[in-house]
């Protein structure tokens, strides 16, 4: 042992000799390989330039050069409880199917809301209470549901080809910064009673076409085109370049519905919303407001009756033609 001068578990390389280690010469399957040259900075992801360039893209293949913003009225609408059920399949908002959740008690409203759907060629499924509570968010739904698609609004273009097919003068009722729906939906109603080519709403900070405003409706947004815009101050530019007067009502306009003469011609009534009135920019754009007189202990009406009340003396005024 004292004579072995070999370190145990130590293996003695003959014949081997340090020196230099030959590589792979960039053969090896592992080897890093060239990307290439830097691309443009347009074509890098997450480079300011790219989002610029894709942006500009998504433009260019949008109608009229802007992107089409999808909001909460884009998606389809779940209404809920045996009341608000019955009373939409009564006013003939458009639905797909009608939701009944399996085991609930029969009343009246059941029963009319299945016999609605059944009239009107609606799908009818029986579905289980947890499936229904998943589908309507836990709300007090009642055992029934209704689904309705989202509205199809018209383009402000479509509007002018009405008025243009009508044979009459356009009258097109543009509704700024309403936010109830239920407000929307008489404005709506009073357009529709009192002989207007069609509604337009903006597609921000303003009520859409959801089942209650349809509803409110009493089933005339049926017979009448709502279309939305971008913005709104640019659509009523692109009105009044096509030759229709711009008005807005306003409490302290600057004529009343009594000496309100350009009712007769081709008009846009702005409708402001419920609190501030007309918007600033919106004013801007308008060639004349216009007031109801009332008595001196009332200061303000409703949006929607406001409307009603100046639409029924355009067309008196237009009957009289």
């Amino acid at each position: 042992m004292a004579g072995n001068s070999q370190r145990r578990g130590a293996v003695r390389k003959s014949g081997t000799k340090k020196g230099a280690v030959v590589g792979s010469g960039g053969q090896s399957r592992r080897a890093i390989k060239p990307k290439g040259p830097t691309p443009p900075a347009s074509e890098r992801t997450g480079h300011p330039a790219a989002r610029r360039a894709a942006a500009a893209a998504r433009r260019e293949a949008t109608p009229q050069g802007r992107p089409q913003r999808k909001d909460r009225g884009d998606l389809p609408e779940t209404v809920v409880g045996r009341n608000p059920v019955v009373e939409a399949l009564r006013a003939g908002v458009p639905a797909m199917a009608l939701y009944v959740a399996q085991g609930i008690s029969v009343d009246e409203r059941t029963a009319e809301a299945v016999a609605l759907v059944g009239n009107k060629g609606i799908s009818l499924l029986e579905i289980s209470r947890q499936e229904m509570d998943r589908l309507t968010g836990n709300a007090i739904h009642q055992g029934l549901a209704l689904q309705v698609p989202p509205y199809d609004y018209a383009h402000p273009d479509d509007l002018l080809a009405r008025a243009k097919d009508s044979g009459r003068p356009p009258l097109i009722v543009a509704v700024d910064g309403v936010t109830d729906p239920r407000n929307l939906g008489a404005i709506v109603r009073s357009a529709a009673a009192f002989g207007a080519h069609g509604v337009l709403i903006p597609e921000r900070r303003s009520a859409g076409m959801t089942a209650s405003a349809w509803r409110t409706s009493a089933g005339t947004a049926a017979r009448i085109r709502v279309a939305r815009c971008t913005n709104l101050v640019r659509a009523l530019k692109e009105y009044a370049a096509a030759g229709l007067m711009i008005a807005g009502l306003d409490a302290d306009g600057t004529v009343d519905t009594d000496d309100f003469d350009l009712a007769t011609g081709p008009l846009v009534l702005v409708i402001g919303s419920e609190g501030r009135g007309l918007a600033r920019l919106t004013r801007t754009v308008c060639d004349v407001t216009v007031s109801i007189p009332m008595a001196r202990t009332v200061e303000s009406l409703n949006a929607s009756v406001a409307t009603g009340v100046v639409l029924a003396e355009v067309a008196r005024r237009r009957r009289n033609l």
